[in-house]
């Protein structure tokens, strides 16, 4: 046997063995949603299918939060054919994720490994229940790390891990792991009509999450309250102000008795930064307020009638 033919099978002896090793914590996730549709009477039963995987014995299950929004009805199918119905034990929309329960115990469940050590170019496999038919398997490499992405909620999704390895619908919710069989990341995106562009929310994220929804129900995020969107500060207004950056977030509506009325920022404010954070728009706004907890006292620096003003305010909670 040549060298390259050795090399092949071992890989490919090495992938089987992982495979081996995660498919029994990945569940399929079979989802009803109520709805209304025109022209027939009373409610109609939509079904969906997805995927999500077993994260400790006792039957907490990661998967997306897009899959499980507005299902009224969620069970688990687990490798050898058992089946459950799942507890929605909270959701977090902002990163697309959400944790499930099924009353068992002594479950098989998959390691978390650590995803600030991943490297570009390294070997993965996605698994995943497409289309409700059951596992697969497909492989590749991370292509890209620190992606932004748009959440299906509409929010900006940071350090989001970019990957060739195909995805399908019903992937979503589907573990992406190392060649050790850890899970590095959440599967949740396909880009339509682009070949080879998938996304994975990091585990690093993934953990912190489960960890708030397990323990309270929700993610709580700081809030600040406005109504604002992204601009470009004119040229001469930088020059007289001796600014370096373009853009800023301008303030079009204060919220009554929130923490920016409280602390005295206005509609027509522009915020260009917070506690020594540049904000050039509205999603380093939105990435400062994600990473800062509420209560916090934070410094923004605004532009208003032409001049630069320091503001403290003491943000709130989501």
């Amino acid at each position: 046997m040549e060298d390259y033919e050795k090399f092949l099978e071992a890989y490919s002896n090495a992938l089987v063995r992982v495979v081996e090793k995660v498919s029994p914590a990945v569940v399929n996730i079979d989802l009803s949603q109520s709805t209304f549709i025109p022209f027939f009477f009373g409610p109609q039963e939509i079904k969906g299918f997805a995927s999500g995987f077993i994260f400790t014995s006792d039957g907490y299950i990661l998967t997306n939060s897009h899959v499980t929004r507005q299902a009224t009805k969620i069970q688990i199918t687990l490798s050898d054919r058992r089946s459950y119905n799942a507890e929605l034990v909270g959701e977090d929309p902002q990163t697309d994720l959400s944790v499930l329960k099924i009353p068992e115990k002594d479950l098989p469940y998959l390691e978390l490994g650590d995803s600030d050590a991943l490297k570009v170019g390294q070997i993965v496999l996605a698994i995943g229940n497409p289309l409700g038919f059951g596992h697969s398997v497909t492989s590749g490499v991370i292509s890209a790390l620190g992606r932004s992405l748009r959440s299906y909620s509409g929010h900006l999704m940071e350090n989001i891990i970019q990957t060739d390895a195909a995805l399908n619908p019903g992937s979503s919710g589907g573990p992406l792991v190392d060649i050790y069989g850890k899970v590095i990341g959440v599967n949740t995106a396909i880009i339509q009509g682009a070949q080879g562009i998938c996304f994975a929310i990091p585990i690093n994220t993934a953990k912190w999450v489960a960890g708030l929804l397990i323990k309270e129900g929700r993610v709580r995020r700081s809030y600040l309250g406005i109504i604002g969107q992204s601009v470009v500060i004119p040229r001469k207004l930088r020059d007289m102000l001796n600014l370096k950056q373009e853009g800023g977030v301008y303030i079009i509506r204060v919220a009554p008795s929130s923490p920016a009325q409280k602390g005295n920022l206005l509609s027509g404010d522009i915020i260009i930064m917070a506690d020594n954070e540049l904000i050039n728009n509205i999603d380093d706004l939105h990435r400062f307020l994600s990473h800062t907890p509420p209560n916090s006292k934070v410094i923004f620096k605004v532009i208003r009638n032409e001049k630069i003003r320091e503001l403290e305010i003491i943000l709130g909670s989501e």
